[in-house]
């Protein structure tokens, strides 16, 4: 929640549900950042107070820090009259990214602010497609108890990557692209399937093997990792079909003796909304 106050700054005011654990400075805290930027950006001295309530957990791969950031320039831009586009508030919610992880990436920001699915085609310009989502898919995640570092995972990726990999992980994105752009819900599946990421940071994932066999044999489309884990994400064509693909997952994992949590939904097209 944001608010006018008459004195200038940005002052994150209260954080809840985060166990303590982000910071209450702004230049520090990713909604912060963002709120701030887009603030020189539009050349306004106008306070603000800040309250943020944490619903994601900490270094879950679902994206927590983009959440913030986004809904820190989604909300600024409302309150001061919507001024910019969802698709202007980019930059902005991407220099919360810059300081969460030490990149202004729009891996997770672009999707969150427009809905959907993305395509980052450039950053230099920063030019984004969004693809058109098949009415009938629906995602089940899973987020396993345990943590895995953002910047940890990135460290463990590869420098280099063999030209047969490049080849076939091109292949596989196209695939993805076409079948979400045509409803072919066996193209996404078939295309589902990352050959460069996914056997890395597998290993961070205690089961993640068994996991994904046991979503792919409850029905899903296809399943794999959430950003950089542990959190687990699997595509399926129908509701039920994605309840059961998360109950047979989150079975997995207790028979790892790990707990979990699962959450199905479709796919937001929209983006943030404002509750009343």
């Amino acid at each position: 929640m944001l608010r006018k106050r008459e004195r200038p700054g940005v002052e994150i005011t209260e954080i809840t549900g985060d166990a303590g654990r982000l910071p209450r400075q702004t230049e520090k805290n990713t909604a912060g950042v963002a709120i701030a930027a887009f603030l020189r950006h539009i050349g306004s001295d106008q306070g603000v107070a800040v309250t943020l309530h944490k619903k994601m957990p900490l270094g879950s791969g679902l994206g927590s820090s983009a959440a913030s950031a986004v809904a820190g320039v989604f909300a600024i831009n409302q309150l001061m009259g919507n001024p910019l586009s969802p698709a202007d508030l980019l930059p902005f919610a991407m220099e919360g990214e810059r300081l969460a992880c030490g990149s202004a990436h729009a891996d997770n920001v672009a999707p969150s602010l427009l809905g959907g699915f993305v395509v980052i085609r450039s950053y230099q310009p920063l030019d984004i497609i969004r693809i058109p989502t098949p009415d009938r898919l629906y995602c089940t995640l899973v987020h396993p108890q345990i943590e895995v570092n953002t910047k940890d995972a990135r460290h463990i990726l590869k420098k280099e990557i063999s030209l047969q990999k490049t080849i076939t992980q091109m292949g596989n994105v196209a695939g993805l692209i076409a079948g979400l752009m045509q409803a072919d819900y066996a193209l996404i599946g078939r295309s589902l399937v990352d050959v460069i990421v996914e056997p890395v940071r597998a290993i961070l994932i205690p089961g993640f093997g068994e996991v994904k066999v046991a979503a792919l044999g409850a029905g899903a489309l296809g399943c794999s990792i959430s950003g950089s884990g542990p959190s687990m994400f699997a595509l399926s064509s129908d509701a039920d079909t994605a309840a059961g693909v998360g109950a047979a997952m989150q079975a997995r994992f207790a028979h790892l003796r790990i707990e979990s949590e699962v959450y199905v939904s479709g796919i937001n097209r929209v983006g943030p909304v404002v509750m009343e």
